[in-house]
């Protein structure tokens, strides 16, 4: 089926037609630039949801990648941007295999169209000017011929009048013959003109119109085809990448499959294992017998609560630190509860204070003596493999400098000597640095791992003392865990004999009892606004009055109370402290 023999007439419709198909592909390249655009969106959108939940650098989140799970959740982040990075492959593949493409075919398409319509208008031209010549000559044939037929009848009127002149019948006798004449010649022109018409007919509506209409079906089914072709490329664009995907979706199924919950269960363990030992049970207190309190060197009791409990007659019930009331202590009141329950005596007042003012800021001891003895000693740990490191990357860089300086010894050629001289002398210091640091850290390291406590027997509690039941014994205690200024834990063998008397049991067990809420030495009024985001502060607004309970001891922290259960730290340069009346004098530490 041609549109030459079966559309012959139908030129202008044609030519609509086709502009519509060209306007369909525009469509289409315009349907294909909005999905590349949502597909680089959507890539962006995911490569910024991805990088939004990695872990930053040097933070908190680095340390749980320990953890299986959260392993595997990196791992889906990973993959995920791989996935968008498939998505970006789509919107480029589209862009240059189907938009610029298409783009491209349409200009030539465009131009294509306009030629072939051109010669369309150009063989009109040609016929319609044929039939106007056609014309032309009928017509001056049909006015010829009415003249010879006016003439010869003028003729025949003239001859036929007896009183015209012979001259005069002559000479309409010669413009009959003229006229006729002439008519001959139209009629002979007419008749060409008519032959080469139909001629120039039967070439434009059955060869010159077919080839033109036909060269004009073949662009708009080349059109066609492209367009499909350009809508398989779509959906191989995207099948394409359906492989990748997939291996992105195995990935992230793989990374699940690998959580292991019992290892993170055990890197929990590892990650928050202090390393004490738990407390030892609870001996019966018989308060049916009278009992004599009896003052002991060892007592861990301070001097005020032993007369505090001789005069109430009860016990305070015993709570496990971690049902500690006052949220804001809860990390100091278990340090120091453990270290009793552990150690058999009370960590200094400045021992705890350290403690907590670490867990505010974040800070610590270089020896990490703030931290449980298997917390400090992983850290210590960590630090010697990390020096270690780079003990040996100075000495490659130093071995791989001393093999240069022998080249250029034998070769002087290649270079000087003593220009490498410089490093190795700095190579050599930094050596010598680390390596200190190294054993300084190795040391803390072997004395942390020589000192970790031992299960003892279970019934009886850990003490820094000897204990002998009911009498007075002299015994050579094998070491006595002593409390270090900066946080941590000593151990030092006895260097003598000494008599050890166990405290007796309403002493010993007031270190058991629940908090004495610190005595107020004063108030203060708050300067400045400060939150106290912090665990172990406490936020205060401007103008605010609180009571002071343990005031600035060189650190710059000041602790105050505002309720019973409202108490922490504050910045000392952010209040105005007014101390009472020998509140020094009173104060005691724990």
């Amino acid at each position: 089926m041609s549109w030459g023999t079966e559309l012959w007439d139908q030129f202008d419709n044609l030519e609509k037609h086709t502009q519509w198909g060209i306007d369909v592909l525009e469509k289409y390249i315009k349907f294909v630039k909005e999905r590349t655009e949502i597909e680089i969106n959507y890539a962006k959108q995911l490569r910024n949801l991805s990088k939004k939940y990695q872990p930053k650098k040097n933070s908190k989140e680095e340390d749980e990648n320990k953890f299986s799970s959260c392993r595997a959740f990196l791992s889906t982040l990973s993959e995920m941007n791989d996935y968008a990075g498939q998505h970006e492959v789509v919107s480029e593949n589209m862009t240059s295999q189907i938009t610029a493409e298409l783009a491209r075919y349409v200009q030539e398409l465009k131009q294509e169209r306009k030629a072939h319509f051109h010669d369309g208008r150009k063989a009109q031209q040609h016929i319609e000017t044929c039939w106007k010549q056609l014309e032309a000559s009928k017509r001056r044939f049909e006015r010829d011929c009415k003249e010879a037929d006016r003439a010869q009848q003028y003729f025949e009127k003239m001859d036929a009048d007896l009183n015209v002149t012979k001259a005069d019948v002559e000479k309409a006798r010669q413009h009959s013959q003229l006229r006729h004449q002439m008519a001959e010649e139209s009629k002979a022109e007419y008749s060409a003109a008519l032959q080469r018409f139909n001629q120039e007919q039967r070439d434009h509506y059955h060869t010159h119109i077919p080839n033109i209409f036909q060269k004009i079906q073949d662009m708009e089914e080349r059109r066609i085809v492209r367009l499909g072709e350009s809508m398989k490329t779509f959906a191989e664009v995207d099948r394409q990448v359906i492989p990748i995907i997939g291996k992105c979706l195995d990935g992230i199924t793989k990374a699940a499959e690998a959580i292991d919950q019992e290892k993170d269960s055990q890197c929990a363990v590892e990650a928050f294992k202090s390393g004490f030992e738990p407390p030892g049970d609870v001996e019966f207190e018989d308060f049916a017998q009278p009992l004599k309190r009896a003052s002991s060197e060892c007592s861990l009791a301070a001097p005020g609560k032993e007369g505090k409990a001789a005069t109430t007659g009860k016990a305070k019930g015993k709570l496990w630190p971690f049902i500690k009331k006052n949220k804001q202590s809860q990390s100091l009141y278990f340090h120091k509860e453990l270290m009793k329950r552990t150690l058999g005596r009370p960590t200094y007042a400045h021992e705890a204070r350290a403690y907590v003012l670490s867990l505010k800021l974040g800070g610590g001891p270089e020896d990490f003596s703030h931290l449980p003895p298997e917390q400090r000693r992983k850290k210590l740990q960590q630090k010697v493999d990390e020096l270690n490191k780079e003990i040996q990357k100075e000495v490659d860089q130093r071995e791989a400098l001393t093999k240069m300086k022998d080249v250029y010894i034998k070769n002087p050629q290649m270079g000087d000597a003593g220009s490498v001289e410089h490093k190795l002398a700095e190579l050599g210091q930094n050596l010598e640095r680390l390596r200190q640091e190294a054993q300084k850290f190795e040391g803390w390291l072997a004395e942390v791992e020589g000192r970790l406590p031992v299960k003892t027997e279970p019934g009886r509690r850990q003490s820094g003392v000897c204990e002998t039941p009911n009498t007075l014994t002299v015994n050579h205690c094998a070491q006595d865990r002593e409390s270090s200024p900066d946080g941590s834990y000593t151990e030092e063998p006895s260097q003598e004999s000494e008599a050890k008397v166990p405290p007796p049991a309403h002493e010993f067990d007031d270190e058991f009892d629940d908090e004495e809420p610190l005595p107020t030495i004063g108030t203060c009024k708050a300067l400045y606004t400060f939150e106290g985001q912090n665990e172990g502060t406490i936020s205060v607004t401007e103008g605010e009055t609180l009571f002071v309970i343990e005031e600035d001891k060189g650190d710059g922290w000041t602790r105050i109370r505002r309720s019973e259960d409202e108490e922490g730290y504050v910045p000392t340069s952010y209040v105005e402290v007014f101390l009472e009346k020998n509140a020094k004098g009173a104060m005691t530490y724990i």
